[in-house]
């Protein structure tokens, strides 16, 4: 992976480069961002411009070199990953077993959320993790000298996901690592870390990525056409990944909406009224019925569906991108119920409980909940 493969992030690309260059590389850094901000790619031009740093630019052995760490499959790059039992791996599964299929998702997935990656180990289900067994192998595997004689590297995926138990193992590692060791930490979550690892790392910090990015990409890789990917690349809130779930999915918009519609229907009515309560209750069990990443999808329409009836409601149709699939639902007349009083709260209310989806919590809860929340919200005055 190249750094002028990534999208976007200019000013970390050079400041990565000029710790090269000057010879200060720190052994222990944070990556803090949203994954379709490119922390993965980025962690991986970083490792292939220290590794292949050892060698003269032009010879075969800087050309082995680049292409073996294009394929993760160089000897002094590591890998560490959030992991469950499947039906390869019965019991104490860590990264290392893992790694033929970790190499096969990320040639696909440079951008790829942990969600795809445990729906690729077909563990979308489990909770991924990273627990004290990884711990003893990161500790076995960086005691050993670097098979070319340079640096050794380990890019921790996901790190939030470590359990206390393998924090506290690593923490002397992460302190005082053996000699020409870098240690990635890349994260989304940074506050779900342990403070005392987060204190030994230089932390970067990853921006969102501009929507004329995003929308350039997916004209050139995915061949979009120019309104379409505008339209995208404004509903992805400057993540990638998230741009390509759009383009992937833009089909299930119709059915989002019909969702959508019962549902602010029926909040709006039962205020007061005990057989609407009983109908929201049954639209989240239906919703509940449905597979977690569809959930999440869905909970991610309704962000935006709010955002944009926000919009419309303060006349910023400059910004305005919605466009319904079908009559059924409309904006103007929807939009003077979402105004500054009730969409902090609203958004707050959809991003709380589509962390609670993506942590496996009980799903009819988690919408009756959110249900009842709107409710109150929908009535509340501008």
């Amino acid at each position: 992976m190249l750094f002028s493969n990534i999208l976007g992030q200019t000013h970390i690309k050079n400041h990565l480069l000029k710790s090269i260059e000057n010879g200060k590389i720190p052994h222990a850094q944070l990556f803090v961002g949203k994954t379709g901000s490119g922390l993965l790619p980025m962690a991986l031009a970083y490792a292939q411009a220290i590794l292949s740093g050892n060698h003269l630019v032009g010879s075969k052995a800087h050309e082995n070199c680049m292409i073996k760490v294009a394929n993760l499959a160089h000897p002094d790059l590591h890998f560490v990953f959030p992991v469950n039992t499947n039906e390869k791996v019965k019991k104490n599964p860590f990264s290392a077993l893992f790694l033929e299929d970790w190499r096969a998702f990320v040639s696909d997935n440079k951008y790829g959320s942990l969600y795809d990656w445990l729906a690729y180990l077909g563990i979308e289900k489990k909770q991924g993790n990273i627990n004290v067994d990884e711990a003893k192998q990161m500790l076995k595997t960086l005691s050993l000298k670097a098979y070319e004689g340079g640096h050794k590297i380990m890019i921790i995926w996901m790190a939030d996901r470590m359990n206390t138990a393998c924090a506290n193992k690593i923490l002397k590692l992460v302190e005082e690592p053996p000699q020409k060791t870098v240690l990635l930490l890349l994260t989304e979550h940074e506050e779900h870390i342990l403070g005392t690892i987060q204190s030994r790392c230089q932390k970067l910090q990853f921006p969102l990525l501009p929507e004329n990015v995003i929308s350039s990409q997916l004209i050139e890789d995915e061949g979009v056409e120019g309104k379409k990917a505008k339209k995208i690349s404004s509903l992805s809130n400057g993540d990638y990944h998230q741009a390509l779930n759009l383009l992937n999915n833009l089909g299930d918009d119709a059915v989002f909406e019909n969702w959508f519609v019962d549902w602010v229907r029926t909040a709006f009515k039962a205020k007061g009224n005990k057989d609407s309560i009983n109908a929201l209750i049954l639209w989240s069990e239906e919703i509940a019925k449905q597979g977690r990443e569809t959930q999440k999808k869905f909970l991610g329409y309704c962000q935006e569906t709010f955002r944009q009836a926000m919009l419309k409601n303060y006349k910023a149709d400059s910004l305005l991108f919605f466009d319904a699939p079908n009559t059924k639902f409309s904006i103007e007349k929807f939009a003077p119920f979402v105004h500054q009083n009730n969409i902090f709260e609203i958004s707050e209310a959809l991003e709380t409980a589509a962390y609670h989806i993506e942590r496996n919590g009980n799903a009819k809860i988690i919408f009756t909940d959110l249900s009842i929340k709107l409710t109150r919200l929908l009535h509340a005055k501008p």
